[in-house]
């Protein structure tokens, strides 16, 4: 893909989708080994061409350290501030999780129950409407069209020439 100067921004340390493969959801690159095969897949990153790398959750001084020898732009997402930027996902930033939050996560709004009053209202509406319609409060007249009566005459008479 970079030799079609499209642009590839990679991911190292805690990778969610291999979280098995380095110990579970944790911190990764804490010993001198592990901090070195995350910067030796940087190296690859970079070998292969990309932009730049996404460092998750990877101790500060680390990033910091593989930041500053190489080329690539760092996002780091819980990795300090070390590196060319800084990002976290809107859904963390706009507390829309619920149950465990990572512990680079900020919140800063609580969506979560926000969602919570608008489903009790989603359910009240909906109740209320199937109220209505089994007491035939709904349809109202202001909601449903006539035709004119003539014209309605006119039209039954053609349906019954027809059956």
């Amino acid at each position: 893909m970079a030799d079609d100067a499209i642009p590839v921004i990679g991911h190292v340390g805690l990778i969610p989708s291999r979280a098995t493969w380095t110990g579970g959801f944790r911190a990764v690159g804490k010993t001198a080994d592990t901090a070195l095969q995350v910067f030796e897949a940087v190296k690859q990153l970079e070998a292969a061409g990309a932009v730049g790398a996404e460092i998750e959750v990877v101790p500060v001084e680390v990033a910091k350290a593989i930041s500053e020898r190489t080329s690539l732009i760092m996002l780091s997402m819980g990795a300090g501030t070390g590196c060319d930027a800084q990002y976290l996902f809107a859904d963390d930033i706009l507390g829309q999780n619920r149950g465990h939050m990572p512990r680079h996560s900020k919140v800063y709004r609580n969506f979560a129950a926000e969602y919570d009053r608008l489903q009790a209202e989603r359910v009240a509406a909906f109740s209320e409407y199937v109220a209505d319609v089994n007491s035939g409060a709904y349809p109202e007249d202001r909601h449903i069209v006539h035709m004119d009566p003539a014209e309605l005459s006119l039209f039954i008479k053609r349906v019954d020439a027809k059956s």
